[in-house]
């Protein structure tokens, strides 16, 4: 907390905003320090923080999916936080803020170069990255926008694994990952400003808590891309459709009409993959179906899915998501449970 009080907070909305976040975020700072001690009989202490949703105006208006915003302070160069928050958007994986917000951007700029420490979740990197904030940087977001930054964005080193980034190494300008990653990104922030103790009581009272698995897991590997390769396309299709096939290459090969050497050169050339791993995608997003969805023994899926070798198996599926396929498994049982009573209502019934 700062010697003369709460840290002035402030948590950028725009009309694209996900209110969600915003307000998620919003209302677990806002209880810092007072909803733990309140269900535990404690007298509160000061509060740490004192955040306020800022926008380009003062008048109220509607963010993504109508949620009302209603904000505490406008954006200008004699108002420059201590602590800035950009939480996520509703944002097309295409979008990439070009062509609007200029004022907001510059904005972000002046206040980056006054001292104030930036932290976004998820889209809100891209925002950043338009303002160009994280040239020469790490970064992550949504796993979705790896392509958007590889476009727009080259000169980010961006990172789809992590659920948190540092992307400045004084820790003054954090980045988060997908739309979940709020959680992790408003613990750290108590963490940080005010003590690692605050911060695990917070997560009890919300319930929250890091996602320490990172991204690979939820992410999708097997991403179709816009392309006018109608031969790429009708291999892609063919894969997708024999993805267990013993030799997919020589197959698809057959099947498309088109040589080898030519066709892996076209294929890398539209979809930014080789054929053997797309192929590998396919073969693992397969698998993490079947283990989300089913109780089937892993060697038997493992074999579903093209790999009579459960060793390569395991460690291709560990390398790809970051888990075991026991611990991918373990992320999905309570959704298997929630369809089963619970042990104590099985008996009083």
């Amino acid at each position: 907390m700062s010697s003369h009080g709460p840290l002035d907070i402030q948590l950028l909305a725009l009309p694209e905003s996900a209110g969600s976040a915003l307000y998620g975020v919003h209302d677990v700072l806002k209880t810092c320090g007072r909803a733990w001690r309140e269900i535990s009989g404690i007298e509160p202490g000061p509060d740490p923080f004192h955040p306020r949703i800022v926008a380009t105006g003062t008048k109220p208006f509607h963010c993504g999916y109508g949620i009302p915003v209603e904000p505490g302070a406008v954006i200008g160069m004699d108002n420059v936080p201590e602590i800035l928050v950009i939480t996520d958007f509703w944002l097309s994986p295409e979008d990439s803020f070009g062509d609007r917000y200029d004022d907001v951007k510059a904005w972000l700029g002046h206040c980056w170069d006054q001292g104030t420490t930036i932290y976004s979740a998820c889209s809100g990197s891209v925002l950043l990255a338009a303002a160009g904030l994280l040239d020469g940087m790490p970064a992550t977001s949504h796993w979705v926008y790896q392509d958007l930054f590889d476009a727009e964005f080259p000169e980010v080193a961006f990172d789809p694994k992590p659920a948190l980034c540092f992307s400045a190494h004084n820790g003054r300008l954090v980045t988060a990952g997908g739309a979940g990653s709020w959680h992790d990104l408003a613990l750290h922030i108590i963490s940080r400003h005010v003590s690692p103790g605050e911060a695990i009581q917070t997560a009890k009272f919300f319930l929250m808590r890091w996602h320490t698995e990172g991204q690979l897991p939820y992410a999708n590997r097997v991403r179709y891309r816009p392309h006018a390769d109608s031969a790429v396309r009708r291999a892609e299709q063919w894969l997708t459709n024999n993805l267990c096939a013993e030799d997919p290459v020589a197959g698809v090969v057959e099947a498309v009409g088109v040589p080898e050497r030519s066709l892996k050169r076209r294929f890398a050339k539209a979809t930014g993959s080789t054929i053997i791993s797309f192929v590998q995608s396919l073969r693992i997003e397969a698998a993490k179906q079947a283990l989300e969805t089913s109780r089937r023994p892993i060697e038997e899926i493992s074999s579903e899915v093209g790999y009579e070798n459960t060793t390569f198996f395991r460690r291709l599926f560990r390398r790809t998501t970051g888990l075991s396929p026991s611990e991918y498994r373990r992320l999905y049982e309570p959704f298997w449970n929630s369809q089963e009573p619970n042990e104590h209502l099985r008996k009083a019934s």
